[in-house]
């Protein structure tokens, strides 16, 4: 049996993969999991065929999955990833790959891409995967499908001018300005998957009849409660034992929202694995790991940033000295320390190592300043006058109220009065998108091509949560998005990255650590023993956790 054996990459985050920042995971434990049990020891054998897991996730997936118009976090694009296949995906380099497309190719030019597919492919009902129905999805994403309506897709997708079906099973996109990024689009963070002709077509049940080419199919979904996804049969993948993947008869995703809660089940063998990100979890499971109860991967590898989102349109946060002010204000080190038990880098802007646009000096504060903050502050006041109380946004769990009370301690040494307002995560979503808050912890960006940010910076997106609108950021992302040579758009994303350190139009924190636990029965989620990527042998599998894992090389084993 051949498995992977590599640990690199950079990634995308789409839509609203939202967290707080206190709910970031650490760096400074273990990484990738060399084998099974995680310290490259144990021999795991072959994968075993058959039967089932329960898998335990930070929240629900309440509007479902008609991708085209999902807004899915973390725990929706774990479910989407067992039902629905994506056209392209990365690899251990973070380059992306075809998937389900046999290949995607540009012209000369950047503007014209052609997306040949597999051939075989079936989705759920039996129907054929065709270019008309890729056609159709991509339609469906960027808003030209009659009966689906996208959301930020409409966005992302903007720069497609049309779609063509220029073969049996090859498909054109022709581009509005050059796009050397594109193929990265296709995959979306695994939120763009290829939707059944049926379930695209389906105005009443999109969202919760579900129909993919991918290794598992919906057999029910409790909301709150249990989705249950039994193995498609006819996988198109096939696995190393000479036989269509998965391995497993069965899913079950099981939400469980409190991360204690989430590692007690695990322990007990209500659930069987986990994903998760806080760092106090991390070291509960480090610490069973340590008693052979469990197995864990971790990886910081391409890496989304934790950050406090600031609403630049409003005053007096609409003043670059203010944002400085508060940038100056938070010791960086302590926070590390009493927050995150020492366990996090922190981050210098929005691109972790292993992107091209990263730079470990963008001239973001390394140190807080309190003199400094002070005095930017002083200067607000005599131009503008009184400097008004800032409101901190933050869900009710106890680290993320703990993060508050300690960015308000800070921040009221130097003279910043922050009022704290407790919220829902669904309303801290709903207040993002509406512009309806000061401050706000966030989670976001998981590193990959910079181009993939264009969606959060640029200052005519809905999706520019922090609402600036910038002309040279604006630039900087058109410049990069249609710039071929490698070294000119690694220094025009290195530019970016230092305008907004310069500006600081979010508060940048730490870089993320993402953690899988499985009890000792489970395999195929360490980087050892997840499954190659189609085609090329050489196509080793992406490291990162930020948006989960694949699922069709799991396996469970009786003892």
């Amino acid at each position: 049996m051949t498995h992977a054996r590599r640990r690199y990459g950079r990634f995308f985050s789409l839509l609203i993969a939202l967290a707080l920042v206190a709910s970031v995971s650490a760096c400074g434990g273990k990484k990738g999991g060399g084998s099974a049990g995680g310290n490259g020891e144990e021999d795991v054998g072959d994968p075993v065929r058959g039967g089932s897991i329960s898998y335990g996730l930070e929240a629900e997936t309440n509007d479902g999955w008609c991708l085209p118009e999902s807004q899915l976090a973390i725990s929706g694009i774990v479910v989407a990833r067992a039902i629905f296949d994506t056209l392209t995906a990365p690899n251990a380099e973070g380059d992306y790959v075809p998937y389900l497309a046999e290949s995607v190719e540009p012209n000369d030019t950047f503007d014209e891409w052609t997306i040949t597919l597999r051939d075989g492919v079936k989705f759920h009902d039996g129907s054929d995967l065709t270019a008309e129905v890729v056609k159709n999805n991509l339609d469906a994403y960027r808003g030209k499908y009659e009966g689906r309506s996208p959301l930020l897709f409409l966005f992302v997708l903007q720069n497609i001018e049309s779609v063509e079906v220029t073969a049996d099973m090859e498909v054109t996109v022709t581009t509005t300005v050059p796009w050397v990024g594109f193929p990265g689009f296709l995959h979306a963070s695994g939120r763009l998957g290829m939707v059944g002709q049926a379930q695209l077509d389906d105005q009443e049940n999109c969202a919760t009849e579900l129909i993919g080419t991918g290794p598992f199919k919906i057999e029910s979904w409790d909301k709150g409660t249990e989705f249950v996804a039994s193995a498609n049969k006819d996988y198109w993948q096939e696995a190393p034992d000479g036989k269509p993947y998965p391995y497993l008869d069965e899913i079950r995703f099981v939400p469980i929202v409190e991360g204690e809660q989430r590692v007690n089940a695990l322990e007990s063998g209500d659930i069987d694995l986990m994903h998760g990100s806080s760092a106090q979890d991390m070291e509960t499971l480090e610490s069973l790991e340590e008693g052979g109860a469990v197995r864990t991967r971790q990886s910081d590898d391409f890496a989304e940033v934790a950050f406090i989102q600031v609403n630049n349109s409003k005053p007096p946060l609409d003043d670059v000295r203010v944002r400085r002010a508060l940038s100056l204000a938070v010791d960086r080190e302590n926070y590390k320390e009493v927050i995150n038990l020492g366990r996090f880098t922190n981050a210098s802007g929005p691109f972790a190592p292993g992107s091209i646009g990263y730079l470990e000096d963008t001239g973001w504060p390394t140190e807080a300043d309190v003199d400094e903050a002070k005095s930017l502050i002083a200067e607000y006041e005599d131009d503008v006058g009184p400097l008004r109380s800032i409101t901190y946004q933050a869900t009710p769990g106890t680290v993320t109220q703990e993060v508050a009370v300690f960015v308000q301690q800070a921040l009221n040494d130097v003279g910043v009065e922050l009022k704290i307002e407790t919220v829902q995560q669904d309303t801290l979503i709903d207040n993002a998108i509406a512009g309806e808050f000061d401050i706000m912890g966030f989670r976001n960006y998981p590193g990959g091509d910079p181009d993939e940010l264009f969606v959060w910076f640029n200052g005519d997106s809905p999706a520019n949560f922090s609402r600036f609108k910038d002309e040279e950021v604006n630039r900087l992302l058109a410049a990069g998005r249609s710039e071929p040579d490698p070294e000119t758009r690694k220094g025009i994303y290195e530019d970016l990255n230092r305008r907004m350190a310069d500006q600081a139009f979010s508060l940048w924190a730490n870089w993320t650590t993402w953690m899988v636990a499985g009890g000792s029965k489970v395999y195929g989620y360490t980087e050892d023993t997840l499954p190659l990527l189609p085609g090329d042998s050489a196509n080793e599998p992406f490291p990162g956790l930020a948006t989960g894992h694949p699922l069709h090389g799991l396996w469970v084993t009786e003892e």
